[in-house]
């Protein structure tokens, strides 16, 4: 049988070129933050709770474009590591509050240079208006918006 050639248009599809980039890049952070015990999914709910203070799980998945069934998983296994307590919200007891205990904001700081050289150089390699692109494609800025770029780039005060 000859393939039809208009279906050779899917070998330029955007959501496999797409999945592929980011299982390669998953791949590429998962590797940088592995001395650290973290894994990219860990290191960004890290990151997250460190940002936003504690939130409940439903806000944390929304924040995180994250499914609540997985993300229960990973806050499994975070607490079960010590990086975040989870409790009862007094405000809705059928709903929990995630938030990032010192061990997690610990582990989560010495990971950064890691995380930063690993960002510096995907962001060389893929450019900054394709990750511009990426950002845009995505929401906008992750997690929370973004402070000016002059404060991103201060030494963090002590």
């Amino acid at each position: 049988m000859t393939p039809d050639l208009s279906v050779f248009a899917t070998t330029r599809c955007l959501c496999l070129a797409a999945r592929r980039a980011a299982r390669t890049i998953t791949r590429e952070f998962d590797q940088a933050l592995r001395p650290h015990g973290l894994r990219a999914t860990q290191f960004t709910l890290l990151a997250a709770l460190h940002l936003a203070g504690s939130k409940s799980i439903g806000e944390l998945a929304e924040m995180l474009s994250a499914d609540r069934t997985t993300l229960t998983r990973n806050l499994a296994v975070a607490e079960q590591r010590g990086w975040v307590s989870l409790r009862s919200d007094p405000a809705d007891a059928r709903s929990r509050l995630a938030a990032i205990t010192a061990k997690g904001s610990r582990t989560l700081l010495a990971a950064m240079p890691s995380w930063n050289a690993t960002q510096q150089r995907l962001l060389q390699d893929v450019g900054e208006s394709a990750a511009a692109s990426l950002h845009r494609l995505a929401g906008g800025p992750c997690v929370m918006p973004l402070p000016p770029m002059e404060e991103t780039n201060k030494p963090p005060s002590r």
